[in-house]
């Protein structure tokens, strides 16, 4: 038999179900992410007859230039302001949407009152749950009010019934809940499975692109919070969203992380009450609600929430430590930026931390990751040690570098606006931040962290 005739041996590859890790042989524990007993054999992928590039001639792609003048994606308003404001101005038809979150955290309770949303407004919807019956999602929908809504429900884990559904019904929103219980009837793997959830992302994906079918996945996350399954799910879909909260707190924060048609890490707010999810139009005055008298240990940061400014509380508790290692406990804020600021404060000012306990928290359960939130940091850290509050009219921003030295940061007119309106008169800030208009805002410009020590807290 000729060596091209000859059938090449299929190459069996082993996956990690945790991280989707490929892996030429089967382990116990994954190289990648260190999971022990996750890795899976997957059947490889046949080519069928005519294999390789020169067997068989494909169709030559239709090619454009740049200067295309194509209208922008039309969009469907939901009427629920901070859903619009999280997808980029609205729905995209034909666009593939996964949101994550903790189990509990109410992805299926915004979602039904997003399709029910969708739904009121005009928009053809159809919520398919492989997870409830459909008469479990009908008493969530009379509890939330909702079952007036014209949205039309489906309970079923087969991929391909549910593809022939959405073929027939071709319906404007489509709502999976969730893609880890689908399973394909083509892939020999468990649903949940990496092979599973790739599959039928993958058949999902291209039938919204080829039917204009909006589609809205929901995934679950694994216990270090991020989306399980393979991360190429994230890189299919146009549009990644979390859906983020404590659970002893009442907010919930909707936050964008990848969107094709619009700005990433946008932000919306809601409040989880008896009746589902409300909205919050203004976020900033919810999460200063609770602040009382000047107290020390408190900053105010003016961050930037993808295009939206929001003012949170910084609380910071310094105590001695009886510990041989004193402990370092940060919530809503990245632990090794808050480790950095301590090793410059005891660095470049004399101020250690040795032997104390820190204590630091974001009030209202919100998360905060710009370095422009540095300065509030220090602030509420230096303000817990020495037992002194600052100014409770001003509020802080600023990232501080490795030198001690203060660096200008983006959108300072828009933090200084969102001030003013709740009532702050003073902003601490850069020496270097360029700002166009304070708009009646008292300036405090300091150069570096040892003058922001002297200046604020009267020592050198």
């Amino acid at each position: 038999m000729p060596q091209d005739a000859a059938m090449a041996k299929p190459v069996t590859t082993f996956t990690c179900t945790a991280c989707g890790a490929s892996h030429k042989k089967w382990a116990g524990r994954c190289d990648a992410c260190g999971a022990w007993n996750t890795i899976i054999e997957e059947a490889p992928l046949s080519q069928g007859p005519g294999r390789g590039l020169g067997a068989a001639k494909g169709r030559a792609v239709p090619l454009s230039g740049l200067q295309t003048v194509e209208a922008p994606p039309p969009r469907k308003n939901s009427g629920m302001a901070e859903l619009d404001r999280v997808l980029g101005g609205g729905l995209v038809p034909g666009s593939a949407i996964l949101v994550g979150g903790d189990p509990g955290i109410g992805k299926s309770t915004l979602l039904l009152q997003g399709a029910a949303a969708f739904a009121r407004g005009g928009l053809d919807a159809v919520y398919i749950s492989g997870e409830e019956a459909s008469a479990q999602v009908r008493m969530r929908a009379q509890r939330l009010g909702l079952a007036d809504a014209p949205v039309r429900l489906g309970s079923e884990t087969n991929l391909r019934d549910i593809l022939t559904t959405l073929d027939i019904e071709r319906p404007d929103l489509a709502i999976i809940d969730s893609v880890q219980t689908l399973w394909s009837d083509q892939v020999e793997a468990a649903p949940g499975s990496v092979a599973q959830v790739r599959a039928a992302a993958h058949e999902l994906v291209t039938f919204a692109k080829r039917r204009g079918v909006a589609i809205i996945l929901v995934g679950h996350v694994t216990k270090e919070g991020q989306i399980a399954g393979p991360r190429v799910v994230e890189h299919m879909v146009d549009t990644v969203i979390y859906f983020e909260g404590e659970r002893g707190h009442q907010f919930r924060i909707l936050r964008s992380v990848k969107n094709r048609f619009g700005p990433a890490d946008e932000i919306g707010v809601f409040e989880m009450t008896g009746m589902g999810l409300a909205e919050v139009a203004n976020p900033s005055a919810l999460f200063l609600s609770e602040r009382g008298q000047p107290i020390a240990g408190s900053a105010v940061f003016a961050g930037i929430e993808g295009t939206r400014p929001v003012l949170t509380e910084i609380q910071a508790l310094v105590a001695p430590s009886t510990l041989a290692s004193p402990r370092r406990t940060v919530v809503g804020l990245d632990s090794g930026r808050v480790s950095t600021i301590l090793a410059v404060l005891e660095a470049r000012c004399g101020i250690p931390f040795a032997g104390l306990d820190v204590f630091l928290n974001v009030a209202g359960g919100m998360r905060v990751n710009e370095p422009a939130a540095d300065l509030a940091i220090a602030g509420a850290l230096l303000s817990a040690r020495e037992d002194m509050a600052l100014p409770p009219e001003a509020v802080l921003f600023g990232e501080i570098s490795l030198s001690g030295a203060l660096r200008p940061v983006a959108q300072a007119e828009n933090r200084l606006k969102e001030a003013q309106k709740l009532g702050f008169s003073q902003a601490i800030l850069p020496d270097a931040q360029k700002v166009e208009g304070a708009g009646g805002m008292q300036l405090r410009r300091i150069a570096d962290l040892t003058g922001f020590v002297g200046e604020v807290f009267g020592a050198g």
